[in-house]
């Protein structure tokens, strides 16, 4: 499956804006188009290099990392209790192999904030795992925006 694929099923789930740097992209819950830039949290990602951590080893011909921020429960569901974030931000020891490709592992630096991620996820596990991940991950963003509607009044 192709990035271009993934990121069309991800604007097929509603209310989705993505942000762009370089050929990585960022999806948000913005049904509305109204967060400001510093209210604008990503549910997933499509990540195409190793600018951001070298734990998955992108910088192999054609690969790319899809990362998905969970509910707690739902990371702890698949992997347990994840491990405790690092100070200097490096990679965590999940006990998972980050550079494996269409296996859904926890995130090499942000397991500790529930977020999993897979490298080119084929048709199978996309269809069985990782589109029913992105899709609670999205309904998950759109809980948090419509409790921050509820609690500011727009």
């Amino acid at each position: 499956m192709d990035p271009a694929t993934i990121e069309a099923h991800i604007h097929a789930l509603g209310g989705v804006e993505t942000m762009t740097l370089g050929d990585d992209r960022f999806f948000i819950h913005n049904p509305d188009g109204d967060l400001p830039d510093e209210r604008k949290m990503p549910f997933a990602t499509i990540v195409t290099s190793d600018a951001y951590d070298s734990a998955s080893d992108l910088g192999r011909e054609g690969v790319y990392r899809l990362n998905i921020g969970l509910p707690r429960d739902s990371y702890r569901r698949l992997f347990g209790t994840p491990p405790a974030a690092r100070a200097d931000g490096g990679p965590l020891d999940t006990g998972h192999d980050a550079t494996v490709l269409d296996v859904v592992v926890p995130h090499p630096v942000y397991a500790s904030q529930h977020w999993v991620c897979v490298l080119n996820p084929g048709d199978e596990t996309f269809a069985t795992t990782v589109g029913p991940l992105l899709a609670e991950a999205h309904d998950f963003a759109a809980r948090k925006s419509a409790n921050r509607a509820a609690r500011t009044g727009g």
